[in-house]
């Protein structure tokens, strides 16, 4: 058997019992309608192989057309590079910096006339959906991607992708035990804290989180996923990418790992005093080459590929 057909195998699950898995999970936003890909990137430098991928995807030399969405980005020269990385690729691309007014404009479609790819910048993921979220140009994005587009972006780009987008952002941090712990990283695991806005939802059933691995965001996707226990939860390592396949199956490509938090079977609570409680929850950590079927929560290693 190929690795192709054996992922193939491994991503199609026969359709009742999928059918039956499905029917267990009350409020699953999983679907398999979507016709593009996603490449969500977790920050850092971004691997040759993985600007390689996006281009590839986008319909490869001389038919790629990409447009880059650096808004999130206060920097004025932001994206420049990375056009400039998609051109050496044999790809037309260019920035695309239009303000709300702009975005939401009647003719705001014919700005992606031609696109075949579309990439959201890093920075502050809130400025990106104040910029393009519930616009016409954000409803035209989606149409690409509907279409056969592939969707992808880093950092703040890729907190954009779920329908519920972390903003970095707590209520009260540390809860009841402040710390003097000046990391950045969430210290503790509780209701409310962590705070949610609405993001672009390309990747339905599931929340994404960037940096994981080396700013220790464990604690702040956990309290996310425990709060909607129906989501994925995705955390997603600089220099490293998680693709999404037209048929909704996830592949890890780059230098570390994702980690996926599933409490879709878990016992969930909340205690008294706000903790979060839960037991039963599964996680996997999927290096390069590993896969991930969101329908029935089954990982692969790159090992058991072949």
């Amino acid at each position: 058997m190929t690795r192709s057909s054996s992922r193939s195998l491994f991503c199609l699950t026969a359709f009742a019992a999928l059918a039956f898995f499905l029917a267990t999970l009350p409020g699953s936003a999983q679907t398999r309608a979507h016709r593009g890909s996603l490449l969500i990137v977790g920050g850092g430098p971004i691997p040759d192989e993985i600007i390689d991928r996006f281009v590839q995807l986008a319909g490869g030399r001389d038919k790629a057309r990409i447009v880059i969405f650096p808004q999130a980005s206060s920097w004025p020269d932001s994206g420049i590079e990375l056009a400039q990385d998609f051109q050496n690729r044999g790809a037309r691309a260019e920035r695309l910096l239009v303000r709300r007014r702009e975005a939401d404009r009647e003719d705001a479609a014919d700005r992606l006339s031609g696109a075949t790819g579309v990439w959201f910048g890093g920075g502050d993921q809130t400025r990106l959906t104040a910029a393009l979220s519930g616009t016409r140009l954000e409803r035209a994005i989606h149409a690409l991607y509907e279409n056969g587009a592939v969707v992808g972006g880093t950092s703040a780009g890729a907190a954009v992708m779920s329908a519920l987008m972390l903003t970095g952002d707590e209520r009260f941090p540390g809860g009841r035990r402040p710390s003097s712990d000046d990391s950045g990283a969430s210290i503790t695991i509780a209701q409310g804290n962590v705070v949610l806005e609405e993001g672009f939802g390309f990747l339905s059933g599931a929340i994404v989180d960037q940096h994981f691995l080396r700013r220790r965001r464990h604690n702040r996707l956990i309290s996310a996923v425990l709060e909607s226990p129906e989501r994925l939860g995705v955390g997603i390592d600089e220099s490293t990418a998680v693709e999404v396949d037209s048929e909704g199956c996830w592949t890890v490509r780059g230098e570390s790992v994702a980690v996926v938090y599933d409490a879709r079977g878990a016992e969930v609570s909340v205690s008294g005093d706000g903790k979060l409680e839960a037991a039963g929850i599964r996680m996997h950590v999927i290096p390069a080459g590993g896969e991930f079927d969101p329908w029935t929560g089954r990982a692969r290693l790159p090992g058991s590929l072949h």
